[in-house]
C-alpha cells in the first residue's frame, strides 16, 4: 500500500435529531423513536435500480447503444474517458452485471449485520452511528458511520480492525467500492485503516472485484446520466454546455500526492486513494488540503 498524505479529522456528533422523519413508537413522554434512512459515508455499493431482471436488459441495451454513441463522438465525453469506459459497457452486460452484483452485495450485509450484532449470548448488541456535520444528504438521508456499538471493555480486547464499521466492513468485502467525498474523510487513524483494506481487497478480486470491467456504482450512476443526455442530443435537443457535461459532478485528488484531476480525470487514480470533490467545496478543499492541480 502506498503511503495516503491526507490526513484530516471531521468534527461530528452523534445520533443527530434534526429533519422530518416517520415516528416509529413513544418510550415516555418526551421520547419519541423514529425511523429513518442511512446513506452509509465513504462507500458505494452496486446499485438495484433496475429493479428486475428485466429492468437490468433494458439498461444492457441502453448502455451498448451508449457505446456507439461514445465511438461515433456524438456523446459529449472526452478521448480518454470514452477509452475507459468503452470496454465497460460493451464487453460485458453492464445492467445486469450491476444489478446481480448490487443484490449481492445486499446480501453479504445483512449477514455482516446479523453476525456482528450477535453477541455470544445471542443477545443483540445496540448500533452505533456517527455522522457528520451536516448530518443529511439532500435526500434526507443521515450521512453515518455505522457499527456494532461495544462495551468499553469489548473495545479494550480488540484492535480497530476488529472493531470497524459497517462500512469498512463492506470495502473488506470488494461489495463496496472506495467513495470518499471531501470533507467527510475519515478520521486520521481511520484513513490509513481504510486505504489499506481497500487495495487488499482489490488486488484478492473479492466482491466486485472479481469482474474487471466491473461499474462502481458511482461509475454506474454517471453513464445512466450520460445516456440520458446523449439520447437528447443525437434526439436533436439543443443543450447548453453545462447541460451536456451535467453527467460528470465531481472533482478527484490523488490521496498520495495531493494532486487534483478534472472531472473525466478521476481513472488516472488507482481507485482506493481517490478523494471526490464537489464543485462547490473546490477552492476550499484545493486550501485546506494543499491540493496541486492537474494542468
Amino acid at each position: 500500500m502506498d503511503n495516503a498524505e491526507i490526513l484530516w479529522t471531521p468534527a461530528g456528533t452523534s445520533l443527530p435529531s434534526l429533519g422530518a422523519r416517520s415516528l416509529t413508537d413513544v418510550s415516555d413522554g418526551d421520547t419519541p423513536n423514529i425511523r429513518m434512512p442511512i446513506r452509509m459515508l465513504s462507500i458505494d455499493t452496486p446499485e438495484v435500480t433496475a429493479r428486475s431482471d428485466r429492468g437490468a436488459a433494458k439498461v444492457d441495451k441502453e448502455f451498448r447503444q451508449l457505446a456507439k454513441w461514445i465511438k461515433s463522438g456524438d456523446a459529449p465525453v472526452s478521448e480518454t474517458f470514452a477509452s475507459y469506459i468503452l470496454p465497460r459497457l460493451e464487453d460485458v452486460d453492464a445492467g445486469t452485471l450491476q444489478y446481480v452484483q448490487g443484490k449481492q452485495a445486499s446480501a453479504h450485509y445483512k449477514a455482516i449485520i446479523e453476525e456482528k450484532l450477535t453477541k455470544p449470548s445471542g443477545a443483540k448488541r445496540k448500533l452505533f452511528v456517527r455522522s457528520p456535520e451536516p448530518p443529511f444528504d439532500g435526500s434526507g438521508r443521515l450521512l453515518a458511520y455505522v457499527g456494532p456499538s461495544y462495551s468499553p471493555k469489548d473495545r479494550a480486547a480488540m484492535s480497530r480492525r476488529e472493531r470497524a464499521t459497517f462500512n469498512l466492513n463492506m470495502i473488506e468485502s470488494g461489495w463496496a467500492a472506495p467513495f470518499i467525498l471531501y470533507p467527510t474523510i475519515p478520521g486520521e487513524l481511520d484513513l490509513p485503516l481504510f486505504i489499506e483494506i481497500a487495495v487488499e481487497a482489490q488486488e484478492a478480486k473479492r466482491g466486485q472485484y472479481q469482474d474487471p470491467l466491473s461499474l462502481p456504482g458511482y461509475e454506474y450512476r454517471m453513464c445512466e446520466k450520460l445516456y440520458e443526455i446523449t439520447k437528447k442530443m443525437v434526439g436533436g435537443k439543443r443543450l447548453s454546455d453545462k447541460q451536456r457535461k451535467a453527467w460528470r459532478t465531481r472533482y478527484c485528488a490523488d490521496m498520495r500526492d495531493r494532486k487534483l484531476y478534472g472531472q473525466e480525470d478521476y481513472m488516472e487514480i488507482p481507485q482506493p486513494y481517490r478523494l471526490w470533490i464537489w464543485p462547490d467545496d473546490l477552492q476550499k478543499s484545493i486550501s485546506m488540503l494543499n491540493l496541486v492541480p492537474v494542468s
